[in-house]
């Protein structure tokens, strides 16, 4: 059987590939867009911003809120895949 069964199933060989190489690429991205840092490095750039005079309390506000609930989404997925 085991003959049989990788002379039928040689032509799937390629489709069986290309699904791993799309999930391998698929687990980076998200990998990437659940990675904390580069939202505390812009946290940190933000803050070094205000301190500087570059934006506005208010710009610095909206900024900073928008990043913590980023920070919250990454925290929370993160939560779920333990």
């Amino acid at each position: 059987m085991g003959l049989l069964n990788i002379l039928l199933t040689a032509p799937l060989a390629p489709v069986r590939a290309v699904v791993w190489v799309a999930e391998q690429i698929a687990d980076q991205a998200e990998e990437q867009y659940y990675d904390p840092a580069p939202v505390w490095a812009a946290l940190a750039d933000l803050e070094g911003r205000l301190q500087r005079g570059e934006i506005d309390q208010d710009t610095f506000d909206r900024a900073e809120d928008e990043l913590l609930d980023r920070l919250q989404e990454i925290t929370e997925f993160r939560r779920g895949r333990e």
